[in-house]
């Protein structure tokens, strides 16, 4: 796909004909897919933690269905703040992603966005987060607000650690605590133990998107879980779906939990080995495959879970 001076706009790890290139008109289209509105697993990803401690949450105080309206805005939230990150990583690593073949195209290394105009971009996207969490309660907002930190800082982590894997659990599962304190207006041990197994889960998918990139991370210095295991990464995701899935467990029972939801844990279990039993470090496309089969894991639990609230 090319706009009308000819240059390519269509980015390689995005889906040939995906509904942004398809609709969106030619001045839009580089900003959505800055925020990356062309591949909604990383929306997904970011919105399920929040929605499994909505509904934990409203499990905790007596069950039910949990607040459509908080369920909207953080859907809402979701694509937005996911699509700022995506914007201010874009913005970091600018000069890595010219150098890399899947992400070259992207609207900042091809030239299409600007950095300035990227930033100004990025400052309407934190707007309308602003505006989305002003209809929460104000602890929700001071809480949502301190992740900003962990965001700010992931984009620059693959230069200096291993484990940029785990910066990325940290900032992409922290509306485990924000959907529990949107309906609760505090915290308690279960949204902490349920944003410890995000964190896990983080760990175990992003290992395995990581690995598409291997070469290239290598030939421009920069690092990740997946160069650091190499070969032995097997039984190191097999111990980060293990600690997630325990770690569920033990917030679904200080939710005060019923067998329905510990249900949705043994069944994402059995989709935890199917990943594995399909793992190849060697096969990128295989790898984004299994990445993208996570938003299946989180939906599991999500409706288990659901069951549970209204049923029990």
């Amino acid at each position: 796909m090319t706009d009308a001076s000819g240059t390519n706009q269509h980015i390689a790890d995005a889906p040939v004909q995906n509904w942004v290139e398809r609709l969106c008109p030619a001045s839009v289209l580089p900003y959505a897919q800055l925020m990356r509105l062309d591949r909604p697993i990383g929306w997904w990803l970011l919105l399920l933690p929040c929605w499994w401690s909505l509904v934990l949450a409203q499990l905790s105080i007596g069950g039910g269905m949990p607040n459509p309206w908080y369920a909207f805005l953080f859907l809402i939230g979701a694509i937005v703040m996911r699509g700022a990150g995506c914007t201010l990583n874009d913005i970091a690593d600018a000069k890595f992603d010219g150098q890399v073949e899947r992400t070259r195209q992207r609207p900042i290394p091809s030239g299409r966005v600007s950095k300035t105009q990227a930033f100004t971009f990025l400052v309407a996207q934190l707007l309308v987060g602003l505006i989305i969490l002003l209809q929460l309660n104000w602890f929700t907002d001071e809480l949502a607000a301190a992740s900003l930190l962990i965001v700010a800082i992931y984009p620059f982590m693959k230069r200096f650690t291993y484990w940029p894997q785990f910066v990325l659990g940290l900032a992409f599962n922290w509306g485990a605590l924000v959907g529990w304190s949107a309906v609760t207006g505090g915290l308690s041990l279960a949204p902490v133990l349920l944003y410890a197994a995000g964190i896990f889960w983080t760990l175990a998918y992003d290992t395995i998107y990581a690995h598409q990139d291997k070469d290239d991370d290598i030939l421009i210095g920069v690092k990740s879980t997946a160069l650091l295991f190499g070969a032995n990464t097997m039984p190191w995701l097999g111990g980060f779906f293990a600690a997630a899935l325990a770690l569920m467990t033990g917030a679904i029972a200080a939710a005060g939990g019923h067998l329905l939801a510990y249900m949705g844990v043994a069944c994402a279990a059995m989709h935890a080995a199917w990943q594995l039993a399909r793992f190849d470090h060697n096969n990128s496309s295989l790898c984004l495959k299994l990445f993208k089969s996570n938003r299946t894991f989180g939906l599991i639990i999500l409706f288990w879970l659901i069951l549970d609230s209204i049923l029990t």
